[in-house]
């Protein structure tokens, strides 16, 4: 069953992406106003109860110099340099356990894991809270601050993913020239964010990732979570205009255009979560060299585990002109 265009025509599809005149200064404005105080990075190591990692419970400040937790995660015992992984949440997902996220330290790599503030109830657990409050909104985080850009919930947790790679500079035993930015969904599309945002990336890796070209989405996905917002301008039937404004600041293609450093994306064809459209308006608007890989036959898990490992082959091979290309 395919649930959007041709792949053929994926690949040259172009998003009539309406951006607003201001998006640039905007984002100067956020970041200097809500991200350049001090980041207050306070670690504490903590006994996960496994032998071969070694765990550190990390807060900072981040947007507005509130509080955020994430993990930081290292191979035991290591000494010296190593590079790093930084991991962005899925919606609705917070850090979780350390032992639910052992891939990358176990492959030789400091993992980074951020706690996506307010959410982290539905799959892993979440230890930030959103100490931010909101006009009326549909159930999940998709409408909250809907009409106002100043006050919507993912200029806040945009602030939280910039901010963190800061905060991964001042880190010890890290190699700051080697950054691999990765998430799933919310998490890919925070990869686009902080590579558009950011000249210190090394390499993104974003998986299906969701929050790119919303006005093609709410055409042709009826799914969580795009459909909060749908349902959301079906009660709020006068303000569509209003809510279309402030989610053109928020639009992953317009940070996919920024972004410079190398990128590796993934696509389900399956996929009416993350519709393939939708990623392939990042993917081809992306500025900087990338290449996709195409999971023919899945939906929203798209490569799954393999996407794990296409992540950490990515973050070793970091110098070589290496491409997997596409997988048919």
């Amino acid at each position: 069953m395919r649930v959007d265009l041709p792949l053929e025509q994926l690949r040259t599809y172009s998003y009539a992406l309406e951006e607003p005149d201001d998006f640039d200064e905007f984002w100067r404005a956020t970041i200097r106003e809500h991200a350049s105080g001090p980041l207050n990075i306070r670690q504490q190591q903590v006994d996960c109860g496994l032998r071969t990692i070694d765990a550190v419970d990390l807060t900072y400040a981040g947007y507005a110099g509130s509080d955020v937790r994430a993990w930081v995660l290292r191979p035991s015992g290591h000494a010296g340099r190593l590079p790093v992984i930084v991991e962005y949440p899925a919606y609705g997902s917070g850090r979780g356990l350390p032992v639910e996220s052992l891939a990358y330290a176990s492959a030789g790599f400091v993992h980074v894991l951020l706690d996506a503030r307010g959410q982290g109830s539905i799959t892993r657990a979440g230890d930030t809270p959103d100490g931010f409050g909101s006009a009326p909104a549909v159930p999940g985080f998709m409408t909250r601050g809907l009409l106002d850009r100043e006050e919507y919930y993912f200029r806040r947790l945009y602030v939280d993913a910039y901010r963190l790679i800061d905060v991964v500079q001042h880190l010890d035993g890290v190699d700051t020239d080697r950054i691999t930015v990765t998430g799933r969904s919310q998490g890919g599309a925070l990869c686009l964010v902080a590579a558009g945002l950011r000249d210190d990336i090394a390499l993104a890796v974003p998986h299906v990732p969701f929050l790119c070209a919303f006005q093609r989405a709410l055409e042709i996905t009826d799914r969580d979570p795009f459909d909060e917002i749908g349902r959301w301008l079906a009660t709020h039937r006068t303000m569509a205009d209003e809510a279309l404004a402030t989610l053109r600041y928020f639009d992953g293609v317009s940070f996919a255009q920024r972004a410079t450093c190398p990128a590796r994306f993934c696509v389900g064809l399956h996929d009416l979560v993350s519709p393939p459209s939708t990623v392939f308006a990042a993917y081809n608007a992306y500025s900087g060299p990338r290449d996709m890989t195409v999971w023919r036959y899945n939906g929203h898990e798209a490569g799954g585990p393999q996407d794990l490992l296409r992540t950490i082959a990515a973050a070793r091979s970091l110098g070589t002109d290496r491409s997997e290309g596409d997988r048919q």
